[in-house]
């Protein structure tokens, strides 16, 4: 398997990095990875499964958190064994780095945690790639020093940096399309998170909400901006999804959404 980077994009796809918020069952991941290794094998667009394997930044103290780390590392894992897929997981605290690494081929960095130096270090130390997510409250420029952190402890890292968009008053995150090309000036793949981009945190109800009718327009525009990846949480059926299924995207729509995306990059390359 082949982690997308710069040099083997070219004029090429955009490459795609997808899957359930959690991963909530082997059954669940699997259905996934399925149909996205399908379609996207079918339209020649480089593939990164998703899934977390602990949610360890909820609303509410009786939140999905997961189904056990190791059990759901295992499963990420046997995914890409079996579909011959890189994956990706998140990881919280820089202890968590190596168990992860032992199973994922890319390490995430939540966009909260972005600044923090230990936990970039750790993933960096795994010789994993590492996608970070930039946070709420950053502007693209700043995320230069994320990457240095990264790059100082191990120079021959593979690093994303996501957009996931900034925040807007207290209920509402808005997306700033400058941000990609700023952080395309360091020489790393960029992707847009066009799920969490269009959430609504804080809300009363303790969940929070989401716009995934909007997801379509969010990746259109980041494709044309000239986004390198797309970074989509999608599932059968998000009404029962155990974490954000409130803005993910229902499985039998990416078809669909990535036919409209390969055109929209057709048309800048």
């Amino acid at each position: 398997m082949t982690l997308p980077t710069l040099e083997n994009l070219g004029k090429g796809p955009f490459f795609l990095m997808a899957g359930s918020c959690a991963i909530e069952s082997n059954d669940l991941a699997f259905e996934i990875a399925e149909k996205i290794d399908g379609l996207t094998k079918a339209m020649g667009i480089p593939y990164i499964f998703k899934g977390s394997y602990r949610k360890a930044n909820r609303t509410k103290i009786d939140s999905f958190t997961g189904i056990g780390d190791i059990k759901a590392l295992e499963i990420l894992h046997a995914v890409g064994k079996h579909y011959s897929l890189p994956t990706v997981t998140d990881i919280h605290e820089s202890s968590e780095a190596a168990m992860a690494a032992a199973y994922v081929d890319v390490l995430q960095i939540p966009a909260f945690l972005c600044r923090q130096t230990d936990l970039l270090a750790a993933a960096a130390q795994t010789g994993k790639a590492v996608n970070i997510k930039k946070g709420q409250f950053m502007s693209g420029a700043s995320m230069r020093f994320a990457v240095e952190k990264v790059l100082h402890e191990n120079p021959e890292a593979v690093v994303y940096l996501t957009d996931r968009g900034n925040s807007f008053g207290y209920g509402d995150l808005v997306v700033d399309y400058r941000n990609l090309p700023e952080m395309s000036a360091m020489n790393v793949p960029v992707i847009m998170d066009c799920t969490h981009s269009l959430q609504r945190p804080n809300q009363t109800t303790g969940v929070t909400g989401g716009q995934p009718a909007l997801i379509e327009t969010i990746a259109k525009a980041a494709i044309a901006v000239g986004a390198d990846g797309i970074f989509i949480e999608t599932h059968p059926n998000p009404s029962v999804a155990k974490s954000d299924g409130a803005n993910m995207l229902p499985l039998d729509q990416l078809e669909g959404l990535l036919e409209k995306l390969l055109r929209v990059r057709e048309a800048i390359v």
